[in-house]
């Protein structure tokens, strides 16, 4: 969560918007994302077009809670989310 929190802190307010609408899009519907397979079997990633750039969204979910983990483009952003 404090992945997420850094690079959301740096964005521009239009930016957060988006990023906001990506949020609420993933609450309303936690399955959207794709789930991933192997060291990431419980994160599953969204991805949304932010600035003519694809983003990446990733976030563990269960019934009771969702978390999100890291927000970025996709370079070097599955590297950054194993690291954790």
């Amino acid at each position: 969560m404090p992945a997420f929190k850094r690079v959301y802190k740096k964005l521009a307010a239009s930016h957060r918007a988006v990023v906001d609408d990506a949020v609420r899009t993933i609450v309303a519907d936690p399955e959207i994302g794709e789930a991933k397979k192997g060291d990431l079997a419980a994160v599953c990633i969204h991805k949304f077009p932010l600035n003519r750039q694809q983003m990446l969204l990733a976030y563990e979910w269960n019934p009771a809670t969702r978390v999100l983990l890291l927000l970025g483009s996709h370079e070097n952003f599955y590297r950054d989310l194993k690291r954790g």
